[in-house]
């Protein structure tokens, strides 16, 4: 009689909404974890390739606080806090401790809740890429915060007469973690990181470019030439792009970008893990910018520059390839263009080019490669970028 007292006492202490709950923030802390130590470690997430939706949200801004602290460690601390007062919310818990359990675990739903609505709002309006880890995160978050607000108000203390916590009370503890949510997303909107990278050391000496013979920013002629891989639908290449002719600039001549596209498709490039649908069709828009170098290189430029221009909007979208073909027709002529599309250079600059971003250690770009160092920036400005270059690259600064 009491053994069997005693395994309807486990029972009650843990009904399906306490395995839910366990169930539920196990796997929320587990997503988070494993962001936190791709962040930490700088190792490719899987499936998320050099380049890819998940790549792009993970490299931006916003997965971490000015910078510094990834957001991903911050979901690791709130889940490690819910998962130990998960314990206490049963009966066999004195009811103060219960009480102060289910206050806790209402901030942290409201925190967690109000973080996956900015989460998605950033990941929406301001990067325009999903990451399907940091969805999944969100998703496991919003569930569980909605159990934890459910569940709150219908537990008793434990002679049934009294809830554990009251209605009001509870929409209230909610409501502060909303508020630290708030505060999260103040801080990330007006802490504008420093300029940060990922650098390493090329398996072959130098790239093999001849700066008279290649698409440049700059002049062949000047005393640093440092070589950019790039893609022509990747937006972290654009927003670099247009730094480019300013820091040139800053360093009177000295300093010249070698253009060098490598597409993150697995059509031309062998390193890419896998092919993603951002991707598609960019060996074809690399083809076509080498064709208008090759038949005329004083059109380069134009093209180079429209190919990363905004059309409409506030967000640059990629050109097509019906789009780029007309452009190169109208800059070169056709006849001229097609000729260039069928001259051997086009592919071997292409392939040269892919080689290099191998040596680089592959992975996401854009990169920039001088001697036998290469760097993955994100900056923010001119200035971010020549203090990368003295840094990771050993360039002086102008």
């Amino acid at each position: 009689m009491v053994a069997d007292k005693n395994m309807t006492g486990a029972r009650g202490s843990w009904p399906w909404w306490r395995w839910g709950l366990l169930g539920l923030i196990s796997l929320a802390l587990a997503l988070s974890a494993y962001l936190s130590w791709h962040y930490l470690t700088g190792v490719t997430v899987i499936g998320c390739g050099g380049g890819s939706s998940c790549d792009e949200v993970l490299s931006s801004r916003w997965s971490a606080v000015g910078g510094v602290l990834p957001v991903s460690g911050l979901a690791v601390g709130a889940y490690l806090a819910m998962l130990v007062a998960s314990f206490s919310l049963g009966p066999a818990t004195s009811l103060p401790v219960r009480r102060l359990a289910w206050r806790a675990m209402l901030v942290l739903a409201g925190a967690i809740a109000g973080s996956a609505v900015w989460f998605f709002i950033v990941q929406k309006w301001m990067v325009g890429a999903f990451c399907p880890y940091c969805m999944a995160t969100h998703i496991t978050g919003l569930l569980l915060a909605s159990l934890v607000i459910s569940r709150a108000t219908k537990e008793f203390d434990n002679d049934s007469r009294n809830h554990v916590v009251r209605r009001l009370p509870a929409f209230g503890f909610a409501f502060m973690g909303i508020l630290l949510a708030s505060v999260l997303a103040l801080c990330q909107w007006a802490i504008v990181p420093r300029a940060v990278y990922r650098a390493g050391e090329s398996q072959n000496s130098s790239a093999d470019i001849n700066a008279h013979a290649a698409p440049m920013v700059g002049s062949p002629d000047a005393q640093y030439v440092v070589t950019m891989l790039f893609d022509y639908k990747c937006p972290h290449c654009q927003q670099l792009h247009f730094m480019l002719g300013e820091v040139v600039r800053r360093y009177g001549g000295k300093l010249a970008f070698v253009l060098c596209p490598a597409p993150l498709n697995r059509e031309c490039n062998p390193y890419v893990p896998r092919d993603v649908d951002e991707f598609k069709n960019s060996c074809e828009l690399a083809k076509i910018g080498l064709s208008v170098w090759a038949a005329k290189r004083e059109a380069f430029a134009e093209f180079d520059q429209w190919m990363f221009t905004h059309e409409s909007g506030d967000r640059w979208t990629p050109r097509s390839v019906e789009a780029a073909r007309a452009k190169a027709a109208e800059l070169v002529g056709q006849k001229n263009f097609e000729t260039a599309m069928a001259d051997p250079w086009v592919e071997r600059y292409l392939q040269n080019s892919v080689r290099i971003y191998g040596d680089a250690g592959a992975g996401a770009i854009p990169k920039l490669v001088f001697g036998s160092h290469w760097v993955t920036p994100q900056s923010n400005d001119a200035d971010g970028l020549i203090s990368i270059l003295h840094d990771s690259l050993g360039l002086p600064t102008p």
